[in-house]
């Protein structure tokens, strides 16, 4: 794991509460995975989301895309912190189809995994998401 150097204005708990609490408004009726997600800019705004799931289950949206289309809906400046809170024991990281959003709109920014047990981890995307598509290849 990257040592990381902290840019984010906002204390790495506060992510993580407001992340629990997003989580709470899951809607996830079938599988019953609740999952939170909370970006930071660079301007210490912070835009929060939560998995949406459908019956048809490939229309459902994962709660970091949501946070992420969030931000950029309203206007968010880079991101530089992602965190995704999830109830497992081990620390659930971004589907790929997330891995790809969240490479696309928030490249650079510290990745920080929770549970609600108090335990996470810090990554730099790179680390989960090696040789990743982008524009680069078009």
């Amino acid at each position: 794991m990257l040592r990381i150097a902290r840019v984010s204005r906002i204390p790495i708990d506060g992510l993580i509460s407001k992340a629990v609490e997003v989580r709470d408004r899951a809607y996830a009726p079938f599988l019953k995975f609740k999952v939170g997600a909370v970006i930071e800019d660079e301007n210490g705004r912070v835009f929060t989301g939560c998995n949406v799931e459908n019956a048809s289950y490939g229309l459902s949206m994962c709660a970091e895309r949501v946070a992420v289309f969030k931000g950029v809906s309203e206007g968010a400046s880079k991101p530089v912190c992602v965190v995704v809170v999830a109830d497992t024991d081990s620390l659930t990281p971004p589907c790929g189809a997330c891995r790809q959003i969240l490479w696309e709109f928030c490249r650079d920014a510290e990745i920080i995994l929770a549970n609600l047990h108090g335990k996470q981890e810090r990554f730099r995307l790179e680390e989960i998401f090696p040789r990743a598509f982008d524009a680069s290849f078009l």
